[in-house]
């Protein structure tokens, strides 16, 4: 508080010096009685004569002259100490007090300053309601994910997926490119399963692309008919044994910018001939993959050739291939399209989707597919480290 305030609280003129205890209480702006009587005999002659200050009613005469004399300053008094108290809110008699208004200031301003830091503190220490920040990868608050962040724990999930799946393959059938080529496209709109099923009989018809591009479109209907859209498939695979007999002297290329001029090849396509026939690498998008791909983070599109280019800037190149077969086995056997098996998930620490599905250990145990559920797999021929049962032939089971 100011020199200024605390003289015109503390202190009063010398012309009030007969004022009563409780006109000078009112002239003071609502001191206390015991007050007023201080100021009242501090205003009176120094100590050593032995002056007193006659009650009001001992001299009336007294009183009017100083109640006219002092009408405008009891006025001014007034305006001073509303002004004084409403600025500071600070009774008058710590005003009086030099130490007064700044002992209690201190701690006010000290409690003030703590309850600033804490509030500070506790806005950076509370977890935002989204975002991946925890070190395991999960959704359950914290700073949102930096792209080094997803790239460690996308790494990593590829290590953890390679010792679940250390056989993981492609599960097609296939001795040579061109049996690779020709299931990969029968494998659209239904399971490698079935197809596995259905081109033994195609093989042993048409071993060759001269063979199939001679073949009668409706024997070749009544053989891939088990896959679905015959008709349609018919074309395509026809067409690519023409356009392999015509054009690539019956050979499979092993070059991504002319397998996709074949008829019925895309990316896809490509990438499984080229990593799994030709040593290529390459990342296969199919459905299992891209949903993985969206629920791990690795990224957000759900077109094939950006889910591939986005996937394919998280890993090494040599990864591409044996990447794909990992995330697409996981997707066929515990992270399902439609109720993932979280509770027996072996990585579930590092995904941010874990609770999409059921998270009952015994529950999702249930809900395991082929050698994790002890069901036979998709191939007939499976590889020798292949750990589960070969699948049935067709029409045997």
């Amino acid at each position: 508080m100011s020199a200024e305030n605390d003289s015109a609280v503390g202190e009063q003129p010398a012309s009030k010096a007969k004022v009563p205890a409780k006109r000078a209480a009112k002239a003071t702006g609502g001191s206390s009685s015991a007050r007023a009587g201080e100021q009242v005999e501090s205003a009176v002659e120094p100590a050593g004569k032995a002056a007193r200050v006659k009650p009001a009613a001992e001299e009336p005469d007294m009183v009017k002259p100083v109640v006219k004399k002092t009408a405008a300053k009891k006025a001014a008094s007034k305006v001073t100490a509303s002004k004084v108290t409403s600025a500071d809110a600070t009774p008058p008699e710590e005003a009086a007090s030099p130490g007064g208004r700044q002992a209690k200031a201190a701690p006010k301003a000290k409690r003030a300053a703590a309850s600033k830091s804490t509030s500070k503190s506790t806005a950076k220490s509370a977890p935002k309601a989204t975002g991946t920040g925890n070190a395991d990868g999960r959704p359950l608050g914290g700073k949102p994910e930096s792209h080094l962040a997803m790239v460690r724990r996308a790494r990593r999930i590829n290590r953890e997926l390679a010792e679940v799946y250390p056989y993981a393959h492609p599960e097609l059938d296939f001795r040579n490119p061109f049996e690779l080529l020709l299931a990969t496209v029968l494998s659209a709109q239904t399971t490698d399963l079935r197809v596995n099923q259905t081109t033994p009989g195609l093989f042993a018809a048409y071993p060759t692309p001269e063979d199939l591009a001679a073949a009668n479109p409706e024997e070749v209907e009544a053989i891939i008919r088990p896959t679905g859209f015959f008709r349609a498939k018919t074309r395509s695979i026809m067409g690519i044994a023409a356009a392999l007999r015509d054009e690539f002297g019956g050979e499979v290329p092993g070059r991504l910018e002319d397998l996709v001029k074949l008829p019925g090849v895309g990316r896809k396509t490509a990438n499984v001939v080229l990593g799994n026939a030709f040593g290529v690498p390459g990342i296969t998008v199919d459905t299992h993959f891209g949903r993985l791909a969206r629920r791990f983070k690795w990224t957000e599109q759900d077109d094939p050739e950006k889910v591939e280019a986005e996937v394919c800037a998280i890993f090494p190149k040599s990864e591409w291939t044996m990447l794909s077969h990992r995330v697409v086995f996981h997707g066929r056997r515990i992270c399902h399209a439609r109720k993932p098996a979280c509770g027996a998930c072996p990585i579930a620490p590092l995904c941010p989707s874990y609770g999409e599905g059921e998270t009952d250990p015994e529950k999702a145990r249930k809900l395991l597919k082929y050698e994790k559920g002890g069901l036979p797999g998709q191939r007939l021929s499976p590889p020798p480290d292949y750990p589960g049962q070969p699948a049935p032939p067709l029409g045997a089971g």
